[in-house]
């Protein structure tokens, strides 16, 4: 039951949205969940190998170095005052001990991606490497704010990469929604410019920007990234509202290196988790987002535009671990 009523306590996502989750979890759950299960399986008390066995499938579930050390000794200090916990004791322990690690994200979006008390045009900078789903996630996030009723601009600024025009231009027409696009090679800030200043002037909501994915040293983004922020001030000064970064799941602890470039070259609010419907590294999640204090915004968890969610860390940490 302790587990049960930690959720309850801190939960109020709906049945449906917890299993659809759990669901795509299944292999991370598997990793993280079942390795806990087998290491407290015939213990009677936390000792320096119990410690040792929780940090490595901690580790090799891709939470994270400075995560996992935070974890383990929060529970060293916890066994000194309450002893030895059972499986289902560990697992709430551990379900709560994570939440309190991940920052809280300050959504100014509903479950349904209706937009409440903020001002238009909500101004969205995304960013990434290439590969990890960044134009694909701004087509969802287009579909789905469209889908709400909002007047959406995409602006083209990866100009580098011919097939992210070509993706963002195949959403546009499926999602119902204008595109702002200069071609190949074209100046990036430029096409943000034209992106924010045509969503001023038609009353756009949201107008969300895709970036070149290119990690070619850190100079070089910087130098791109803020060039891009300079010249949408101009137009907007409060712009852009949202920097998110796209992380790919399946990347493991090569996320956890794009996260401290990104946030290093420009300044990230939010993250975005690809594909972790495919992989065994969902721990990633929970260990970018602390160790660089980023609340993540989206999960991605499968192919289709309504699989983009919005994150709730409860259900995603009660579907790692909740039996």
């Amino acid at each position: 039951m302790a587990f049960f009523n930690w959720f309850n306590k801190k939960n109020n996502v709906p049945e449906e949205q917890l299993q659809e989750t759990k669901s795509a979890l299944g292999k991370t759950r598997e990793n993280i969940f079942s390795k806990l299960s087998r290491i407290v399986a015939g213990k009677r008390e936390i000792d320096a190998s119990f410690l040792d066995e929780i940090e490595e499938a901690l580790l090799t579930s891709d939470v994270g170095v400075d995560t996992t050390i935070e974890i383990i000794n929060a529970l060293e200090a916890k066994a000194k005052e309450t002893g030895f916990l059972n499986v289902e004791e560990l697992n709430s322990w551990l379900a709560e001990v994570i939440a309190n690690l991940m920052p809280e994200i300050n959504a100014p979006v509903a479950p349904d991606f209706t937009l409440e008390g903020i001002p238009r045009p909500y101004v969205v900078l995304v960013v990434g490497v290439n590969g990890v789903g960044k134009t694909t996630t701004i087509g969802k996030m287009a579909y789905q704010y469209a889908q709400a009723g909002h007047k959406v601009i995409l602006g083209a600024a990866d100009t580098f990469r011919a097939a992210a025009v070509d993706q963002l231009n195949i959403w546009k027409d499926r999602a119902g929604v204008e595109i702002v696009s200069h071609g190949m090679n074209a100046d990036p800030a430029s096409v943000a410019f034209d992106a924010v200043k045509q969503g001023v002037e038609q009353n756009a909501d949201v107008i969300i920007i895709d970036t070149a994915g290119r990690l070619h040293n850190k100079v070089g983004l910087m130098n791109e990234l803020a060039k891009i922020n300079r010249v949408i001030q101009k137009f907007k000064a409060d712009a852009p509202n949202e920097i998110i970064l796209v992380i790919d799941a399946t990347t493991g602890q090569n996320a956890f290196e794009q996260a401290k470039e990104f946030t290093f070259a420009t300044k990230v609010n939010a993250l975005a988790v690809t594909k972790l419907d495919g992989t065994a590294k969902g721990g990633v999640v929970i260990g970018v987002s602390h160790s660089q204090n980023i609340p993540v915004k989206y999960i991605g968890i499968g192919e289709q535009a309504n699989d983009l969610k919005l994150f709730d860390k409860y259900s995603f940490i009660a579907s790692i671990f909740q039996s």
